[in-house]
Protein backbone atom coordinates (compact mmCIF):
# COMPACT_ATOMS: atom_id res chain seq x y z
CA UNK A 1 0.00 0.00 0.00
CA UNK A 2 2.80 2.41 0.84
CA UNK A 3 4.50 1.71 -2.46
CA UNK A 4 1.29 2.60 -4.31
CA UNK A 5 0.93 5.97 -2.47
CA UNK A 6 4.52 6.90 -3.13
CA UNK A 7 4.12 6.02 -6.80
CA UNK A 8 0.98 8.25 -7.05
CA UNK A 9 2.78 11.16 -5.36
CA UNK A 10 5.69 10.79 -7.74
CA UNK A 11 3.38 10.77 -10.76
CA UNK A 12 1.28 13.76 -9.64
CA UNK A 13 4.07 15.88 -8.27
CA UNK A 14 3.73 18.53 -5.58
CA UNK A 15 1.19 20.67 -7.46
CA UNK A 16 -0.91 17.64 -8.35
CA UNK A 17 -1.13 16.56 -4.71
CA UNK A 18 -2.04 20.12 -3.75
CA UNK A 19 -4.77 20.18 -6.43
CA UNK A 20 -6.23 16.89 -5.15
CA UNK A 21 -6.19 18.27 -1.59
CA UNK A 22 -7.98 21.45 -2.73
CA UNK A 23 -10.63 19.40 -4.57
CA UNK A 24 -11.18 17.33 -1.44
CA UNK A 25 -11.49 20.52 0.67
CA UNK A 26 -14.00 22.00 -1.82
CA UNK A 27 -16.08 18.82 -1.71
CA UNK A 28 -16.04 18.85 2.09
CA UNK A 29 -17.02 22.55 2.14
CA UNK A 30 -19.91 21.85 -0.23
CA UNK A 31 -21.16 18.97 1.91
CA UNK A 32 -20.73 20.72 5.27
CA UNK A 33 -21.65 24.35 4.44
CA UNK A 34 -23.30 24.89 1.05
CA UNK A 35 -25.83 22.06 1.02
CA UNK A 36 -27.21 22.81 4.52
CA UNK A 37 -27.57 26.51 3.57
CA UNK A 38 -29.40 25.62 0.36
CA UNK A 39 -31.76 23.36 2.32
CA UNK A 40 -32.37 26.15 4.83
CA UNK A 41 -33.10 28.56 1.95
CA UNK A 42 -35.63 26.16 0.46
CA UNK A 43 -37.29 25.75 3.87
CA UNK A 44 -37.50 29.52 4.35
CA UNK A 45 -38.96 30.03 0.86
CA UNK A 46 -41.58 27.33 1.53
CA UNK A 47 -42.43 28.89 4.89
CA UNK A 48 -42.71 32.34 3.32
CA UNK A 49 -45.03 30.98 0.64
CA UNK A 50 -47.20 29.32 3.33
CA UNK A 51 -47.68 32.54 5.29
CA UNK A 52 -48.72 34.42 2.16
CA UNK A 53 -45.61 36.41 1.34
CA UNK A 54 -44.89 34.97 -2.06
CA UNK A 55 -41.50 35.67 -3.56
CA UNK A 56 -41.33 38.93 -5.52
CA UNK A 57 -42.54 38.60 -9.08
CA UNK A 58 -40.49 39.65 -12.06
CA UNK A 59 -42.88 42.55 -12.83
CA UNK A 60 -42.69 43.78 -9.22
CA UNK A 61 -40.15 46.40 -10.34
CA UNK A 62 -42.61 47.90 -12.82
CA UNK A 63 -45.27 48.00 -10.12
CA UNK A 64 -42.90 49.73 -7.69
CA UNK A 65 -41.91 52.24 -10.37
CA UNK A 66 -45.59 52.98 -10.97
CA UNK A 67 -46.10 53.52 -7.25
CA UNK A 68 -43.10 55.86 -7.23
CA UNK A 69 -44.54 57.95 -10.06
CA UNK A 70 -47.93 57.99 -8.31
CA UNK A 71 -46.23 59.26 -5.14
CA UNK A 72 -44.56 62.12 -7.00
CA UNK A 73 -47.73 63.04 -8.94
CA UNK A 74 -49.07 65.75 -6.64
CA UNK A 75 -51.69 68.33 -7.67
CA UNK A 76 -49.51 71.21 -6.42
CA UNK A 77 -47.44 73.24 -8.85
CA UNK A 78 -43.83 74.32 -8.26
CA UNK A 79 -45.01 77.78 -7.16
CA UNK A 80 -47.28 76.18 -4.53
CA UNK A 81 -44.35 74.26 -3.04
CA UNK A 82 -42.16 77.39 -3.07
CA UNK A 83 -44.86 79.36 -1.26
CA UNK A 84 -45.09 76.56 1.32
CA UNK A 85 -41.30 76.63 1.75
CA UNK A 86 -41.42 80.40 2.32
CA UNK A 87 -44.27 80.01 4.86
CA UNK A 88 -42.28 77.38 6.76
CA UNK A 89 -39.29 79.72 6.83
CA UNK A 90 -41.43 82.56 8.13
CA UNK A 91 -43.03 80.30 10.79
CA UNK A 92 -39.70 78.99 12.05
CA UNK A 93 -38.08 82.42 12.19
CA UNK A 94 -35.29 81.89 9.67
CA UNK A 95 -34.49 84.78 7.40
CA UNK A 96 -34.93 83.68 3.81
CA UNK A 97 -32.94 85.52 1.21
CA UNK A 98 -33.42 85.50 -2.53
CA UNK A 99 -33.18 82.02 -3.97
CA UNK A 100 -32.16 80.79 -7.38
CA UNK A 101 -34.10 78.13 -9.26
CA UNK A 102 -33.32 75.85 -12.15
CA UNK A 103 -35.68 73.32 -13.71
CA UNK A 104 -34.72 70.28 -15.75
CA UNK A 105 -36.56 67.27 -17.05
CA UNK A 106 -35.37 63.68 -17.18
CA UNK A 107 -37.96 61.33 -18.60
CA UNK A 108 -41.19 61.72 -16.69
CA UNK A 109 -39.52 63.45 -13.72
CA UNK A 110 -39.28 67.23 -13.56
CA UNK A 111 -36.70 68.51 -11.08
CA UNK A 112 -36.52 72.05 -9.78
CA UNK A 113 -33.23 72.73 -8.04
CA UNK A 114 -33.32 75.51 -5.46
CA UNK A 115 -30.31 77.25 -3.97
CA UNK A 116 -31.60 78.97 -0.85
CA UNK A 117 -29.41 81.19 1.35
CA UNK A 118 -30.85 81.76 4.81
CA UNK A 119 -29.89 83.02 8.25
CA UNK A 120 -31.01 81.96 11.71
CA UNK A 121 -29.98 80.00 14.76
CA UNK A 122 -28.96 76.37 14.46
CA UNK A 123 -32.20 75.30 16.18
CA UNK A 124 -34.25 77.39 13.74
CA UNK A 125 -32.41 75.82 10.79
CA UNK A 126 -33.10 72.31 12.08
CA UNK A 127 -36.77 73.10 12.65
CA UNK A 128 -37.02 74.64 9.18
CA UNK A 129 -35.48 71.56 7.54
CA UNK A 130 -37.51 69.11 9.63
CA UNK A 131 -40.77 70.83 8.75
CA UNK A 132 -39.90 71.44 5.10
CA UNK A 133 -38.95 67.80 4.49
CA UNK A 134 -42.01 66.55 6.39
CA UNK A 135 -44.56 68.93 4.84
CA UNK A 136 -43.24 68.90 1.26
CA UNK A 137 -43.09 65.21 0.35
CA UNK A 138 -41.44 65.81 -3.03
CA UNK A 139 -38.54 67.82 -1.54
CA UNK A 140 -35.01 66.52 -0.99
CA UNK A 141 -32.04 68.14 0.70
CA UNK A 142 -29.04 67.74 -1.59
CA UNK A 143 -26.41 69.85 0.14
CA UNK A 144 -26.12 72.19 3.11
CA UNK A 145 -23.32 74.60 3.89
CA UNK A 146 -23.23 76.29 7.31
CA UNK A 147 -21.09 79.27 8.26
CA UNK A 148 -20.82 81.43 11.37
CA UNK A 149 -18.94 84.72 11.43
CA UNK A 150 -17.65 84.28 14.99
CA UNK A 151 -18.07 81.91 17.91
CA UNK A 152 -20.10 84.46 19.86
CA UNK A 153 -22.48 85.07 16.99
CA UNK A 154 -25.72 83.14 17.52
CA UNK A 155 -26.80 83.47 13.91
CA UNK A 156 -25.73 80.89 11.38
CA UNK A 157 -25.60 81.55 7.67
CA UNK A 158 -26.54 78.62 5.51
CA UNK A 159 -26.84 77.79 1.87
CA UNK A 160 -29.25 74.95 1.16
CA UNK A 161 -29.44 73.09 -2.11
CA UNK A 162 -32.89 71.54 -2.35
CA UNK A 163 -34.69 69.74 -5.16
CA UNK A 164 -38.40 69.39 -5.89
CA UNK A 165 -39.07 66.10 -7.70
CA UNK A 166 -42.37 66.05 -9.55
CA UNK A 167 -43.98 64.04 -12.33
CA UNK A 168 -44.25 66.03 -15.52
CA UNK A 169 -47.83 67.13 -16.17
CA UNK A 170 -49.14 65.96 -19.55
Amino acid sequence: MKLHKLDLRRQLGGLGVLAVALLAAALAFSLVVVQPLEAKGRDLAARLARIGGAAPAANDGAQKLGEFYDYLAKPEQTTDWLAKLYAIGHATGVELQSATYRSEQAGRIERTQIVLPLTGSYAQMREFLDRALAEIPVLSLDQMTLKRESRRDGAVQAELKLTLHMVKKS
